[in-house]
């Protein structure tokens, strides 16, 4: 049986929830989206008759009393989370929801907390570790093809944070909205770096805003953004291995993502067109042994389980839900849970703590 799905947020057009999450479930045959919700029936009818779906409610608790629904996935803005999580959980319904989870730590260990208490599953959107790619880098590395790892460099721009906003993506220049530099694409790549590498064991860090304003889109206003737009990161991982990252807003025309790892035997690079490696293509290459260059490394078919229809938006979405899925029928944790959103959340805390005090921190 098709395990049925609500989606509290849903716009026609450019939403996330009608870019990625949809196309996802639609592609899925474990999944039947029944329901959605927006804060206004009109918009909600109008989304259900576009995508098909045969519930529309005005609100988001309609949603989750839905006796058809077992499945709530909340794709609405970060300061919300928090209202719409525990609404799903007080209804008994496992939780699919985006990342980040909370609007800080607190409120992320609150949520696991509660679906933990009331024995469901929380599922979140940190699905740059189900990329193909980045679960392949997971594998060569754990089976040796760079040997022991001795350091590893990232750089990436966020798109965003940049000289120009526009209207629909113009609340994440707040930083108390929660959804900045910090948490969205660096919090999203370096979720799948740990799942390749191993978590940080210490760090430092520096967080700057040399922007403090940036250019609405629509209309050419200058507005104040107070998230911060450039992030450097050093420490020691886990494994002992040293670590660079830095993040920086906007777009670059030189780099705008590339991930190094250099280990005793050899190296990979990983290459994209923008530093959100939830949502962009990412490009393999390898040297190892006698290897004087480095050379593509294609992944191999059996890392993506999901049709090859999807939109590219979507795949790694797709490829947590399929995950997610094998977690409801047979128990498993596959799909990253609330834990292990708490567990980045953590670290974005300790860059915060170690940015605020220029100390290094342990973790």
């Amino acid at each position: 049986m098709a395990i049925g799905v609500g989606i509290i947020g849903v716009s026609p057009g450019r939403s996330w929830a009608a870019l990625a999450h949809i196309p996802a479930l639609k592609a899925l045959p474990d999944y039947e989206v029944r329901a959605l919700s927006t804060t206004r029936q009109e918009s909600a009818d109008a989304a259900a008759a576009e995508f098909g779906v045969a519930s529309a409610y005005d609100n988001h608790q309609a949603l989750v009393n839905d006796p058809a629904v077992n499945l709530v996935a909340v794709t609405v803005k970060v300061p919300h989370h928090l209202e719409l999580v525990s609404a799903a959980i007080a209804a008994g319904k496992h939780v699919y929801c985006e990342w980040p989870l909370g609007n800080g730590l607190a409120q992320a260990e609150t949520m696991a907390a509660m679906a933990r208490d009331k024995g469901v599953v929380g599922a979140v959107g940190l699905q740059a570790r189900s990329a193909p790619a980045l679960r392949y880098v997971r594998d060569l590395v754990a089976d040796g093809y760079v040997g022991e790892v001795l350091s590893s460099t990232l750089v990436g721009s966020g798109m965003n944070w940049g000289a120009f906003i526009d209207q629909p993506n113009a609340y994440t220049a707040e930083k108390a909205n929660g959804a900045t530099l910090l948490t969205i694409p660096f919090g999203h790549t370096m979720d799948a770096v740990a799942q390749c590498l191993g978590e940080f064991s210490s760090l430092q860090a520096t967080l700057a805003n040399r922007r403090d304003h940036f250019t609405m889109v629509e209309d050419g206003s200058q507005q104040p953004m107070s998230a911060e737009d450039q992030i450097l990161v050093s420490g020691v991982l886990e494994g002992g291995a040293t670590m660079a990252v830095h993040y920086r807003g906007g777009f670059c025309r030189g780099t705008n993502f590339r991930w190094e790892i250099n280990g005793t035997e050899g190296d990979i690079v990983a290459t994209a067109d923008a530093g959100h490696a939830q949502m962009f293509p990412i490009t393999l290459h390898g040297g190892r042994g006698e290897d004087k260059a480095l050379q593509p490394l294609p992944v191999p078919s059996d890392y993506k389980w999901t049709p090859a229809t999807i939109p590219p938006f979507a795949e790694n979405v797709a490829q947590a839900y399929a995950l997610l899925a094998s977690d409801l029928r047979d128990g498993t944790s596959h799909c990253p849970t609330f834990a292990d959103a708490v567990r980045r959340h953590r670290l974005i805390d300790a860059i915060e703590r170690a940015a605020a005090s220029g100390a290094r921190v342990s973790l």
